[in-house]
């Protein structure tokens, strides 16, 4: 009987083999675009944009921009459609991009190291006036920023704005944004290194170069030799920061990988010394990294924090070393702790030259074009041809006798700014919010300036330092995460089950001194209306338990859940 031939045993399972795409990371061979982002910005080096706007938008008008250039390349010269009025915040992330714009610019004017002249200073009020029915706004990373801007007006404004030193390249955009500095450079009495030259530096080579025109997404600096730290350096791509050598004298100690938005991270040291002169090559060196190993597959992970978060300092510093710089770096010393709990340079303080400057406090950093004018005016008339801007949307006034800073303070009182201001007015923030922003959900600058009058007069004798940060949306351009209470917007239920605007809590944030993040209790929410008598109770409470000298955001960390609601 022959024997039954055996049953073929089954087929393995194929498996699917798909094309290798990695994280999009050049520097391992990865260049196809894998999102629409990397695909324009592949097609055209977004630089490029200048050249249509000038010669074919601004004559054809708006409906005239390609839909790249609009949503994309534009923004490499500072230019983001603003929102359409009457749109409420629960149609922010429902509508398409062409439903939500309105068809006038937000145009943001970069500012180095936030140095302007008076010249320039008044440039910028009259462009205001001119252009942007008044609209200035003075960021947290040094800019100023307006609104209502028309794309036929644009090549007359970047006319303006070059014939006295200032422009908007690159003020947006997937590349080296604004570098911020110390307001005070080369000022201050107590400044460990002026930080200013290799600010100056890098702009000089590398601003609107083809070089790092192509990052995987926005890259921030900031670099600062003032003892206060007041650059927030713990939040940014790349930071120098001020420190003694103790054998090499005044340099810089390197950080990397800072940001926040909705994954937050600090920056780490690398554990070098950098000289002054040193910086620039350096700088370039850690946005090659970026530029070649950043990841460019997700636009949510494209930041720099990510790739420091896989390698961790000790890696990155080794690719620096031998793949970018050639050479070693030297080790080097963290840097002290801040000397002061503010770090916003306001009130009057001696320069070197034994002059003064008057730093002074607009409300939620809004201001406007006649009054910038004002500002101007006010500052020459006692002496002065420089003014500056920080990082906390306030401005300094430079180079003052003594025997004018009362007048010059009686001035800037009578335009509405304050010198000695409240804790309140001092130390509250707000991004641009609603009122202009795509991707805002609540209602900022009105909320923050109607709180700070508010706590002004409920809690007229807190005078603690304190922060209150107030964003939008969970993006967090105003810095929620670090701030004493950051306040993210959302849309809330109110008492009567209504939807209304509202935001999370965030308590307990901070820079600097012990920084770190802010703590999030379950289910915190406070609706816009009820924001006033929630931050009254919990200062009330942080007042009643606090210990001895202790800090709000070191309290707010062992508070109750209870006593934080």
């Amino acid at each position: 009987m022959a024997a039954t031939p055996e049953k073929p045993a089954p087929a393995a399972p194929r498996r699917k083999v798909g094309r290798h795409r990695g994280e999009g990371q050049w520097a391992l061979g990865h260049y196809t675009p894998l999102n629409g982002n990397e695909q324009f910005k592949k097609d055209d080096d977004s630089l490029n944009v200048r050249t249509r706007i000038e010669t074919i938008y601004s004559k054809r008008g708006f409906d005239s921009i390609d839909p790249n250039d609009l949503r994309g390349r534009m923004r490499w010269w500072g230019l983001y459609t603003q929102r359409k009025a009457g749109i409420d915040g629960g149609k922010t992330a429902v509508l398409e991009p062409e439903e939500l714009e309105d068809k006038y610019f937000m145009m943001r004017v970069r500012i180095d190291g936030g140095k302007l002249t008076t010249e320039q200073l008044r440039v910028i009020g009259e462009i205001s006036q001119e252009y942007a029915r008044g609209s200035a706004d003075i960021t947290d990373r040094q800019n100023v920023q307006m609104h209502w801007i028309r794309i036929e007006d644009v090549p007359a404004i970047w006319q303006k704005l070059e014939a006295v030193g200032l422009s908007t390249t690159e003020a947006c955009g997937d590349c080296p944004r604004v570098i911020i500095g110390s307001p005070v450079a080369g000022i201050a009495a107590d400044e460990i290194i002026d930080g200013s030259p290799a600010v100056d530096e890098i702009h000089s080579r590398y601003i609107g170069s083809p070089e790092f025109s192509n990052l995987p997404r926005k890259f921030k600096t900031a670099i600062s030799g003032s003892p206060v730290q007041d650059v927030v350096h713990e939040i940014n791509d790349i930071a120098f920061v001020g420190v003694e050598h103790p054998e090499h004298g005044p340099g810089f100690d390197l950080w990397v990988g800072g940001g926040l938005s909705t994954n937050p991270r600090l920056a780490e040291r690398l554990g070098t010394w950098v000289p002054l002169d040193e910086v620039p090559d350096v700088w370039a060196g850690v946005v090659g990294i970026f530029r070649d190993y950043g990841y460019r597959r997700l636009r949510n992970r494209a930041r720099l924090k990510f790739l420091m978060a896989d390698w961790g300092p000790a890696k990155f510093r080794q690719i620096l070393e031998d793949e970018y710089l050639k050479r070693p770096l030297l080790d080097g010393p963290a840097p002290a702790e801040p000397r002061s709990r503010w770090r916003d340079h306001i009130g009057v303080h001696q320069q070197q030259d034994g002059r003064f400057y008057v730093g002074f406090a607009p409300r939620v950093g809004r201001v406007d074009g006649s009054t910038l004018a004002k500002i101007a005016e006010l500052a020459e008339a006692h002496g002065s041809g420089r003014v500056r801007t920080t990082v906390e949307q306030k401005m300094i006034i430079l180079d003052v006798e003594q025997d004018r800073v009362e007048s010059l303070s009686a001035g800037l009182e009578a335009l509405g700014f304050q010198v000695k201001p409240s804790t309140f007015r001092r130390g509250t923030m707000a991004c641009t919010g609603i009122e202009y922003c795509k991707l805002a959900i609540v209602e900022t600058k009105a909320r923050g300036a109607s709180l700070i009058e508010e706590l002004e007069r409920r809690l007229p004798d807190f005078d603690e330092p304190l922060t209150i940060n107030i964003n939008g949306c969970p993006n967090a351009c105003a810095r929620i995460q670090t701030a004493d209470i950051g306040l993210k917007g959302q849309l809330v239920l109110d008492e009567n089950g209504e939807q209304v605007e509202g935001y999370q809590v965030h308590l307990g944030g901070a820079l600097g001194l012990e920084a770190g993040f802010g703590r999030k209790v379950r289910g915190l929410k406070v609706t816009s209306a009820e924001l006033p008598d929630y931050v009254e109770r919990v200062l009330g409470r942080f007042q009643e338990e606090r210990e001895a000298d202790e800090r709000f955001a070191t309290w707010a960390a062992r508070a109750s859940a209870e006593s934080l609601s």
